[in-house]
């Protein structure tokens, strides 16, 4: 099948596109801000992101987590600010042909990859909680190993180790509790219904961040938003109707997905304080990895217990070794297409990168209905089809300004 404060952003771009010249371990391209003097440190703000999978509907932020993972996958609050000294000539607005064509050729190769790991991390992840049903030890193990990548990457210096303070620490604790949550439930949702109908559904991201927003923020959405998402909840329905693998507890655990993958955003607005410090998106995504990880993984021994052992898969009549295998496929996936789709961020726009994850959901879907050879009936078809398309009408007139009275 995704904020001196921290701005969750999931398909806010960084800077839109500047470069920072300056010697920095962040391999982001970061471009400084017009200053009037060479002299003067210049402020460069970074709209760290979330899962990756998902577009919030505010115009100050875009949703950085998830899905995801996340997206449509995946809107800007305050930001976060560093200081570095800016230079004095600014950044060649040509540049050589060949320059382009290269850039092209690894923006299209991390779509590539972004849809790779993500087809992979839903087909494997879908394996295992087939015939092992505890996605509590699930989602536990895919945080693990997402820490153990995490912990490698700062001990090898190949992304250089943030400092974070408490009171930094304190504002993330919520966001990485719903990130938590919103990663649980899609995988119980996964375990329950198939692979396509759990996307459909989560194709309503865009309804619950438009309803949080109001609620929440005082934030109304334009008549174009509301318009475009009439296709979404009548696609999901229409779907839902005619879905051969439908029950409740797979279709209320990909809504509560969506609600909390949204809360992400509104608590990342209410919640941000402003730091003079350098934390980017890659480590903010890290850190509440890690935190994800021990938030959840005490529940996990205490609900399901340790139930990821040889001799409990082995009494299971289970596989130990493919059910291993396939797991940490899923959880090396689950890592790295969401730091992928914060690498693209960081490159396109957040209407194009929202428009990409619109496509990724449909590569998804198609490829795990043609893999788990799913029974889709025309109706159901033809659902999933209008909730598609109005995802992607949402994408596009999200970022139509509104007239002023």
């Amino acid at each position: 099948m995704q904020s001196a404060t921290l701005n969750l952003s999931r398909s806010a771009p960084l800077l839109r596109h500047r470069r920072h010249l300056s010697s920095s371990p962040n391999p982001l391209l970061l471009r400084p801000l017009p200053s009037s003097s060479s002299l003067n440190p210049s402020p460069l703000v970074i709209h760290a992101l979330p899962d990756p999978l998902r577009s919030f509907p505010s115009r100050r932020l875009h949703s950085w987590i998830s899905d995801a993972p996340l997206s449509s996958e995946p809107e800007r609050a305050e930001s976060l600010t560093v200081h570095a000294s800016s230079s004095s000539e600014s950044i060649e607005e040509s540049k050589p042909a060949s320059g382009n064509l290269l850039q092209t050729l690894q923006l299209g190769a991390l779509f590539g990859l972004w849809y790779l790991f993500n087809i992979y991390f839903n087909i494997y992840n879908k394996q295992v909680l087939k015939v092992f049903q505890y996605p509590i030890t699930i989602t536990s193990l895919q945080f693990a190993v997402g820490t153990a990548l995490v912990l490698f990457m700062w001990a090898t210096n190949l992304h250089k180790k943030p400092k974070i303070s408490s009171s930094q620490l304190v504002a993330i604790l919520p966001l990485a509790l719903v990130h938590t949550l919103g990663n649980l439930f899609t995988n119980m949702s996964l375990g329950k219904v198939a692979v396509s109908f759990t996307h459909t559904i989560k194709a309503m991201e865009p309804f619950f961040s438009v309803l949080l927003s109001a609620l929440f923020l005082g934030e109304m959405p334009t008549p174009w938003v509301v318009f475009s998402l009439v296709p979404i909840v009548g696609g999901v329905a229409l779907a839902s109707l005619t879905e051969a693998s439908f029950n409740w507890a797979g279709f209320w655990s990909a809504m509560a997905s969506n609600v909390t993958f949204q809360s992400r955003n509104v608590l990342s607005k209410k919640l941000m304080v402003k730091k003079e410090e350098s934390l980017d998106n890659i480590n903010l995504f890290s850190i509440i990895t890690v935190m994800s990880l021990f938030l959840l993984a005490p529940v996990a021994l205490f609900v399901e217990g340790a139930k990821f052992t040889p001799a409990y898969l082995q009494s299971a009549g289970l596989n130990v070794k493919e059910i291993y295998t396939r797991a940490l496929i899923a959880g090396l996936c689950f890592h790295a297409y969401q730091q992928v789709s914060y690498m693209i961020l960081a490159r396109v726009s957040p209407v194009t990168h929202s428009v990409g994850n619109c496509v990724k959901r449909v590569v998804v879907i198609v490829t795990s209905v043609l893999f788990f050879r799913t029974p889709v009936s025309p109706i159901n078809s033809l659902g999933t089809a209008v909730a598609l398309a109005g995802v992607f009408l949402y994408s596009r007139v999200k970022k139509l300004k509104p007239k002023a009275a």
